[in-house]
């Protein structure tokens, strides 16, 4: 995953120092690497104070925590948490800016449980002494282990330092409870259209971007709005190297075709392994239960375009055709297998095909969860301790000395009956009569819902049941109590079910 950061983050204090000149800047004063002249341009037009932070207006009203944070008014704990180019790391440079407190910026890609405690030690040395209190701002604070976090615990309980942390990642996945207890939590949102295409104008004009030249033509400006996905860092990425096309070509203004070449393709915010591959996946699902198929092919084509594991995907259409269509379209689960077959078998790309084909047929398909609902009462019943011993007649009776034991007998062979369905308590004592599987209207699931009340009053002996075949019919005869005695045919049917 990408760092966050609009710019390069300084050495901690009492960390180990790269060589001189290694990432063309030098370290400054508030703990973050000096601009240089030739900087990206995202570097270049990060704000210089509170009132340039665009898109983020619902923590910048009038005392609140941000406006307290930057201030140094209160001495709090926060966590930023926001995708990709929203402004954290950007805030933290405002933080370091705009007091008088010592800051010392890391980030968890590098340090390591010996970088937060020097500083941690050297904070409260100076406290102890009347010096400034610090504020320790840790980037992608989510890649620490819980060991590292934990290290962190008793100086932001005791605020021998102010913790200030950024996050692309769910905090409340990925930052252990005690230590997001003991802070704020601000969320950032992605950037708006507007907003970002306010940064790429103030970017254009501003002498810190472009200074005027060369111009960017609007429908080139839409052109990178849409790219950047609500990522300024993208968008500057992205008009920097446009300009830097149109210089090359000798123009002074940007058009789209300029644009075009100089970002090849969007890329796809998702994260594997981070918050948004739950997102996405759950789009996904809830677009095919939603029967919008047209959603449904957009959320697979992210993840594929993305580089998401299309076994992953199969697998998710495989559980979607039992569970949320079931019944209503048996053919569903054929479908979905045969795609998740497909996708071993032929691969990627080829394979985005076959599973586009499944998506079209589940979105589409008739829906019924009652699969789901009816495994998961069963389940609940099981683990609540309903249930009881398997009712005699169904015991394994082909071992020597099982008839001897009472097992099998009573058993009725369904075969030997013309409708293949006798009265017969199949279910342990203390369910029978208990109903699991609640069949819908929707779909191929309204004939068994036709169907099944009537297996019932059979199968529970609610009905009048029909006479008994006569001997020889069916697969085979029947002894006395009702089990088919012949090896050859029916018994030995009925045992390779047992």
């Amino acid at each position: 995953m990408e760092s966050d950061a609009l710019f390069t983050l300084g050495d901690p204090a009492g960390a180990p120092r790269a060589p001189a000149g290694f990432g063309g800047a030098s370290a400054g004063a508030d703990g973050f690497d000096t601009v240089g002249a030739d900087a990206p341009l995202p570097v270049r037009m990060r704000p210089a104070n509170l009132d340039e932070l665009v898109g983020q207006e619902h923590l910048l009203a009038p005392g609140s925590p941000l406006r307290q944070l930057v201030g140094g008014a209160t001495p709090m704990s926060v966590i930023l948490w926001g995708p990709p180019g929203c402004g954290k790391t950007t805030i933290a440079h405002l933080v370091a800016r705009a007091t008088d407190r010592r800051f010392v910026a890391m980030s968890a890609l590098t340090a390591g449980v010996k970088d937060v405690r020097a500083v941690i030690e050297t904070a409260r040395r100076q406290r102890r002494s009347g010096g400034p209190p610090t504020v320790l701002f840790i980037d992608e604070v989510h890649r620490f282990s819980k060991t590292q976090q934990d290290s962190l615990l008793a100086a932001v309980e005791d605020r021998t330092v102010t913790l200030l942390a950024a996050t692309t990642e769910n905090p409340y996945f990925s930052v252990i409870s005690p230590l997001l207890s003991r802070c704020v939590l601000l969320t950032l949102q992605p950037l708006t259209e507007d907003a970002v295409r306010g940064l790429l104008r103030r970017a254009v004009t501003d002498e810190r971007g472009l200074g005027g030249a060369p111009t960017l033509a609007p429908e080139a400006e839409d052109h990178l709005v849409r790219l950047a996905g609500g990522d300024v860092r993208k968008a500057l990425t992205a008009l920097e190297a446009a300009a830097a096309s149109a210089t090359a070509l000798g123009v002074d203004r940007i058009d789209l075709a300029t644009a075009e070449q100089a970002v090849d393709v969007a890329a796809v915010r998702y994260d594997r392994a981070g918050d948004a591959h739950y997102d996405v996946t759950s789009a996904f699902i809830k677009s095919m239960r939603g029967s919008d198929v047209d959603a449904a092919l957009h959320w697979l084509a992210r993840m594929l375009v993305a580089g998401e594991d299309a076994r992953f995907v199969a697998r998710r259409l495989v559980i979607f055709a039992s569970e949320d269509v079931g019944m209503a379209d048996p053919s569903a689960l054929s479908v979905a297998t045969a795609a998740a077959h497909a996708v071993e078998y032929v691969g990627l790309p080829e394979a985005q095909l076959n599973l586009a084909q499944a998506v079209i047929h589940l979105a589409t398909a008739p829906k019924s969860n009652s699969t789901t609902t009816a495994i998961g009462s069963a389940i609940g019943d099981v683990r609540a301790g309903r249930g009881g011993p398997v009712p005699r007649a169904l015991r394994d009776a082909h071992y020597s000395g099982a008839r001897g034991l009472g097992h099998g007998t009573g058993y009725r062979y369904p075969h030997d009956d013309q409708r293949g369905v006798v009265t017969q308590q199949y279910a342990p004592d203390d369910l029978v009569g208990t109903d699991y599987y609640r069949p819908t209207e929707h779909g191929a699931e309204r004939a068994v819902a036709a169907r099944l009340p009537l297996l019932r009053r059979i199968v529970r002996g609610r009905a009048t049941p029909v006479a008994e075949p006569p001997v020889g019919a069916g697969r085979g005869t029947t002894d006395a109590t009702g089990v088919p005695a012949d090896e050859g045919g029916a018994d030995a049917a009925r045992k390779g079910h047992q």
